[in-house]
């Protein structure tokens, strides 16, 4: 794959794909963890004295129309205070329209691309309106949560501009990579959430690689059936006062621990109970806890649902290492299970 470290970027203008689709709430940014992704290639591109930095992306689903929810506004200025520098926020521009942007201004970034009905189309004339109104020379693919969607930004956008792979989206392949290809054993495979038809194609596909899948989650508690050895479903749950199964219990928190203390790869996908509630999120706890700290295994933590417990978890474990915090939600997912992606076909 194609990356920036592959380039000469002196006095070039880019136009960067990333992934600022942030939780909000009545206009505030819940988690800034996509964003503090993205501060790794900017600063590269900063670093190796770019023109300027033309950042893309969508947020939420404004199904193609202006709604002042989903604007990248208050990205912009969370942006400003974790660059310590002028970002220059613009609409997305009309046909013909040229972006004039100040000498004092290196960064700027275009508001919600689903603001159009093009972006979700894969329109060709969307992306190369974009493109003509800033100059651009090169197109930095750097969002891996939208990888596996064709849209403008991540598949039309290739008809246009040479594409290279920014430093997120270089972390996230190496490291989901390495599990399919070669991962070091014993590998252990941890499944949760609530829907088993999305987590079933991950269990089928690792079922021949992993020496240990350990199912939990409300999978577990609805009677998953095994149907390999390898297979080890939790046995044993807390519940409510009405006697809803809403976390794993103790005995299977503790086996499923044990199993974690040799394995050199863990992949986890699907919190273990309802951990939206202090109460049940015990066995997701320990988890996260016991993985954090193997530093001698590659642990990579995907799905939406366990990546922001995760990233929350270490907000007051700080002492915890991951390998791979996967950005990619649905995106890691399919990469998981070998599909391939629009947004990496470069």
């Amino acid at each position: 794959m194609k990356t920036i470290k592959d380039l000469n970027l002196k006095d070039k203008t880019v136009l960067v794909r990333v992934d600022y689709n942030v939780p909000l709430k009545n206009g505030k940014i819940e988690s800034n963890l996509r964003i503090r992704a993205s501060l790794p290639t900017i600063n590269f591109l900063l670093e190796n004295k770019v023109k300027n930095i033309i950042l893309i992306s969508h947020l939420g689903r404004p199904e193609g129309k202006e709604n002042s929810d989903f604007s990248l506004a208050p990205v912009a200025k969370e942006l400003e205070k974790m660059l310590n520098q002028k970002i220059g926020f613009y609409p997305l521009p009309q046909k013909a329209e040229k972006i004039e942007i100040p000498n004092d201004t290196k960064i700027i970034l275009l508001e919600n691309l689903r603001f159009d009905p093009g972006e979700e189309k894969n329109s060709q004339d969307f992306i190369k309106n974009i493109i003509d109104s800033v100059n651009a020379d090169i197109f930095i693919q750097d969002g891996f949560a939208v990888v596996h969607r064709a849209h403008a930004s991540t598949d039309a956008v290739k008809n246009f501009l040479p594409v290279y792979a920014g430093l997120l989206l270089e972390k996230e392949i190496q490291n989901l990579s390495k599990v399919l290809e070669n991962p070091e054993h014993p590998v252990v495979l941890i499944i949760g959430g609530s829907k088993v038809e999305d987590k079933q194609p991950l269990i089928d596909k690792f079922v021949d690689v992993a020496d240990y899948i350990l199912v939990g989650g409300k999978i577990a508690a609805d009677g998953y059936q095994p149907t390999n050895e390898k297979i080890i479903v939790a046995t044993d749950f807390d519940e409510d006062s009405e006697g809803h199964k809403l976390d794993i219990g103790p005995v299977s928190t503790s086996e499923f621990v044990k199993i974690l203390e040799n394995a050199k790869t863990i992949i986890w996908n699907g919190t273990l109970g309802k951990v939206e509630d202090p109460a049940f999120s015990t066995a997701s706890s320990i988890i996260a806890n016991a993985i954090g700290q193997k530093s001698d295994a590659t642990t990579i933590i995907c799905g939406g649902d366990t990546t922001g417990f995760v990233e929350d978890y270490t907000k007051t474990h700080p002492n915890l290492n991951y390998s791979l915090i996967s950005t990619g939600g649905g995106a890691s997912l399919e990469f998981l299970l070998g599909k391939k992606l629009p947004g990496l076909d470069f």
